[in-house]
């Protein structure tokens, strides 16, 4: 579904097949790598499904706004919206297309949306929150196995401060669209999650 998701896309800009499944390619090794739990190919069908609608800056961002991801690095949104640019200069893409399509990669990094079409695509990228209890407790799952190179304890900290931040904000979900389906519901699972945690950070420090 997906490669032929993006061959389609491609097709708008070039011709040239080579270079299409190429690029093709390099996205499946990227988000098939064996580090990623719950940033991988799923997640990319995901957001397509919860998209209401999309054009070409939206779906090349739904390939692309994680193609480069590293627990231990900062600037997975910086270099994947780098790696995007050359890849769609390849593809003959309009400078203007590749800039906005940039910009939104960049703005997975804050998730303070700089249009409403961008807002859709950020709370797409967010969905997961508004889950159902069993795949909302999977994915946390699968987020602490893409962060198992830190302890226990420095990841408690890291994620409580991550899930704070969602809760201080006066709408996680920008888009009326995804406010109303998800975000009472998002809310729930932080706050459960975040008492999980808490509890966990306590007996650490009790010992």
């Amino acid at each position: 579904m997906l490669r032929d998701r993006f061959t389609t896309l491609c097709k708008n800009f070039s011709s040239d097949q080579a270079l299409i499944n190429q690029l093709w390619l390099e996205i499946e090794e990227a988000y098939q790598d064996s580090s990623r739990h719950y940033h991988n190919l799923t997640h990319l069908v995901k957001i397509y499904n919860e998209l209401p609608k999309y054009d070409y800056v939206t779906e090349f961002a739904i390939f692309y706004h994680d193609i480069i991801y590293d627990v231990t690095k900062s600037d997975n949104e910086e270099q994947s919206a780098q790696l995007c640019k050359e890849r769609l200069s390849n593809l003959n893409v309009k400078p203007t297309t590749i800039m906005e399509t940039t910009t939104l990669i960049r703005e997975t990094k804050t998730h303070n949306p700089s249009s409403p079409r961008n807002a859709l695509f950020l709370d797409a990228d967010l969905v997961i929150l508004g889950s159902n209890s069993n795949e909302y407790r999977e994915y946390t799952q699968k987020i602490r196995a893409e962060y198992r190179y830190y302890s226990e304890k420095e990841y408690i900290i890291g994620r409580m401060k991550v899930l704070t931040h969602f809760l201080k904000k006066e709408r996680i979900y920008h888009s009326d669209h995804f406010y109303t389906q998800y975000e009472s519901v998002a809310r729930e699972n932080i706050l459960k999650e975040l008492d999980t945690l808490k509890l966990s950070n306590a007996s650490y420090r009790a010992r």
